[in-house]
């Protein structure tokens, strides 16, 4: 891990500015497991962001993609098990977040964004879930998607948790490569009611990027 991974896996959650957290990806070296550690088949990025988990809001809406890029701050990266319960076990937990935070574990070379060309075609399962069970269903979603859980290979681009008002219920989601793809969303929906053993009349709702930009540039257009 570079040392940047090494010196801040965790999250502040102050109203302050984070200027100091700001970082360039690209500035960021190669990762590689350390001696004797388990790989991962693919790296990742922890990201997070303080706006809100939707761009439909007014505010959201008005701000540009660069703008938007701009609010997501890497907390850390990981290409190895090990590498990853090091991060984990240093953050803080989702239900200790203030409302509309997020956390996005995604694909290293993917950002957690609509426009990015990993994202752009694809979509996402979005669940609600309640606030006493987030911080599990974070964990789980994550080490299913770490461990090749979902059997559809690069599909999957990453999860993201998005925190709400208090008393009101959390949202999860996966995010995949390709929305037109019917057979592997559906293996990541049935995949994820089985490892968050979800009943089965809980509701789960796919949304393509596509539709999301769209109602985004038209909120836009009448603002």
């Amino acid at each position: 891990m570079s040392k940047f991974d090494m010196s801040k896996p965790y999250i502040s959650d102050s109203d302050e500015s984070d200027a100091e957290t700001d970082f360039d990806i690209e500035q960021l070296g190669p990762l590689e497991p350390g001696p004797g550690e388990h790989k991962l088949q693919y790296n990742y990025c922890l990201w997070f962001a303080k706006k809100g988990c939707h761009r439909t809001s007014i505010t959201q809406v008005k701000a540009t993609e660069q703008e938007y890029g701009k609010s997501l701050h890497i907390v850390g990266r990981c290409a190895s098990v090990e590498q990853w319960w090091s991060l984990y076990c240093h953050l803080i937990k989702p239900t200790a977040l203030k409302p509309y935070r997020e956390l996005h574990l995604f694909k290293s070379g993917i950002k957690p964004m609509w426009e990015d060309p990993g994202n752009a075609k694809g979509g996402k399962w979005v669940i609600k879930l309640r606030k006493n069970k987030i911080d599990r269903a974070w964990e789980t979603v994550c080490m299913a998607m770490l461990g090749e859980q979902f059997l559809v290979g690069p599909e999957i681009c990453g999860v993201v948790l998005c925190t709400k008002f208090p008393f009101q219920e959390d949202l999860l989601s996966v995010w995949n490569r390709t929305a037109t793809d019917q057979a592997s969303t559906a293996r990541i929906r049935d995949t994820l009611r089985r490892i968050l053993n979800l009943p089965p009349n809980t509701p789960m709702e796919y949304k393509p990027h596509c539709d999301s930009l769209k109602k985004s540039k038209t909120l836009l257009s009448k603002s």
